[in-house]
């Protein structure tokens, strides 16, 4: 009897041994924790859905990938000061248009991708009672350029260059963010903005119910620029998205991306982007953008490499 006892109670001990090893092998062998990662995220203006995206994100991975402290969302000045803090280390993920992540950089940490996200789209507003019909209007006029080292600022500043309208005097520059650029165009101090966000631009739809708006074609001017700036791509913005009258307007696409450096390690760059796919559903119900972000796009962000936990994600995934 004490021996079957004793058998009884070696066995019930094996038992709740591997009862007790069931979570650790789980975790293990699925999803990594990384209790000791402390993250910062370039995300941007607070109102933005970069700030959006990142809030949401910032709990998620919290979460998902057992973190002791949730990472910090930083407001930032937009993507090339994402970029900037990305590559000085003052942060560890930051979000960037493609243009901006694009130049070349030097020094001891490189971009890597972890997603393409969602694509901005160029705006250039104009009142539809005014004079303006397309760029070459723009001339002697007053044009709000987007935040000063803004990636708004860079296409804008790109696009004048490339119809001859960056000279001295040929028109006035301002530089203003969206919510000053809306007010000035409201009150008649400014003529013409730029603007580089998702469809539609929520502050812009608000704009278009108290006054006529009209957005400038740029079908003649993409096959130029796309030559020489590669990285954006030929887009449309259909009329009713901002209750325009007319066909839709041909503009510009800038790619968003999900950035991380060289420095990072793979199983956390895994995580970080094995997470975000796992959350769209959810993310989704935070901003509309996060509804164009899929695997098959996601992989495209040339000129950017792809971080390779990320490369081990999508081809775990058969993307």
């Amino acid at each position: 009897m004490a021996r079957g006892r004793s058998t009884g109670r070696v066995f019930a001990a094996v038992v709740a041994v591997l009862v007790a090893l069931v979570p650790l092998v789980t975790v293990a062998g699925c999803d990594a924790q990384f209790p000791t990662a402390r993250l910062r995220i370039a995300a941007g203006n607070k109102s933005g859905v970069y700030s959006t995206i990142a809030q949401f994100m910032a709990g998620t991975w919290q979460n998902r990938l057992g973190m002791d402290s949730k990472p910090v969302v930083l407001e930032t000045g937009g993507s090339p000061d994402n970029v900037k803090r990305l590559l000085s280390g003052d942060v560890d993920i930051a979000f960037s248009a493609a243009d901006v992540a694009a130049q070349p950089t030097s020094g001891p940490r490189s971009p890597r991708a972890l997603a393409r996200i969602y694509d901005d789209y160029l705006h250039v507003v104009v009142r539809d009672d005014g004079p303006i019909q397309d760029i070459a209007d723009l001339r002697g006029m007053r044009v709000a350029v987007g935040a000063k080292d803004s990636g708004v600022e860079l296409i804008a500043k790109r696009l004048l260059a490339l119809t001859g309208l960056d000279g001295p005097g040929l028109l006035t520059e301002r530089s203003m963010d969206l919510g000053q650029s809306i007010e000035a165009l409201k009150n008649r101090q400014i003529d013409a903005f730029f603007w580089s966000g998702g469809l539609p631009t929520p502050s812009i739809s608000t704009l278009e119910q108290v006054l006529p708006l009209r957005l400038l074609d740029l079908a003649a001017e993409i096959p130029r620029l796309r030559k020489q700036f590669p990285v954006y791509n030929t887009a449309s913005i259909p009329a009713s998205v901002y209750h325009l009258a007319g066909a839709p307007v041909n503009t510009l696409a800038v790619p968003n991306f999900l950035l991380v450096t060289d420095q990072m390690s793979d199983d956390l760059a895994e995580g970080l982007v094995r997470e975000l796919f796992a959350a769209l559903p959810d993310l989704a119900k935070q901003t509309p953008a996060a509804l164009a972000i899929d695997m098959q796009s996601a992989i495209e962000t040339d000129p950017v490499r792809l971080h390779p936990g990320a490369e081990k994600f999508y081809r775990g995934e058969k993307v």
